[in-house]
């Protein structure tokens, strides 16, 4: 003989719980913050292509590589957020919640 267990209270009591709104404004916080980022990966590889130094007229350092990345990844982070890519992914991933 089996005892079969009512959990229908328990379950419609788990569904009413909402999450609290601080907990989604901290998750939309981390959301745009992974988004802006990605933007900004987006937008140093586009710089990286598109601002190559391959001028012969000037001598190459040692850290010409390094200055002209470290520069890209500056002007990148300042950037992000700002051509909409960051924003039209945070709506697509949020709309999938």
């Amino acid at each position: 003989m089996t005892n079969s267990i009512d959990n229908s209270i328990a379950f419609s009591y788990a569904n009413s719980l909402k999450t609290p709104k601080n907990l989604d404004k901290l998750n939309d916080k981390k959301l745009k913050e992974v988004t802006d980022k990605f933007e900004a990966f987006f937008i140093k590889k586009i710089l990286d292509v598109s601002l190559k130094h391959d001028n012969s007229l000037y001598s190459k350092d040692a850290g010409d590589k390094i200055y002209n990345s470290m520069y890209n990844d500056a002007i990148s982070k300042a950037m992000s957020g700002k051509f909409g890519f960051s924003q039209m992914l945070f709506d697509f991933l949020k709309s999938r919640d």
